[in-house]
């Protein structure tokens, strides 16, 4: 039996001083929160820094875990032939230190949006129940499983 292999991801809801949101428009996904696959050799804060500079343009500084989630369902790894059984993704909230708002290879837009209107333009269920765990933080943890494919499903959800 072979161990598996997983991939871990990061993402940042990021919130300034005025109580807005960073959201990154992605070419294939349409809004989210930044964030991304953690590369070999990294740690998960240096991850999920390069990540939302890389696609934002915005420094960071990591400031709180709020969110540990697992896809559970089966996805493609970096060689993209090799089924990787699952995605687990941590996120954290983010203060900006710096920076500019600026595009990459990777988002066409960035844009500080009201946190109260975040919800209207995020499409992908996923990334909006992440949203909703962050606007429903209480010092707990959010906890869930889910699957994206071929439809959203949450097999587990709880605080810890």
């Amino acid at each position: 039996m072979s161990m598996p292999t997983h991939i871990v991801a990061v993402g940042g809801i990021v919130e300034n001083e005025l109580g807005e949101i960073l959201l990154v428009k992605t070419f294939k996904g349409g809004w989210v929160f930044p964030g991304g696959q953690v590369e070999a050799g990294e740690n998960l804060m240096e991850a999920l820094i390069r990540e939302i500079q890389e696609e934002s343009g915005i420094l960071t500084v990591v400031d709180q875990l709020i969110g540990v989630y697992s896809n559970t369902g089966m996805y493609k790894g970096h060689d993209g032939v090799t089924d990787v059984p699952t995605k687990v993704m941590l996120d954290y909230v983010c203060r900006p230190i710096g920076g500019a708002l600026a595009t990459s290879d990777e988002t066409s837009e960035s844009y500080w949006v009201n946190r109260d209107k975040v919800l209207e333009m995020i499409t992908s269920p996923a990334i909006r129940t992440r949203y909703e765990a962050y606007l429903a933080f209480d010092g707990k943890v959010a906890y869930m499983a889910y699957e994206t494919k071929p439809e959203f499903t949450v097999s587990l959800s709880r605080k810890i």
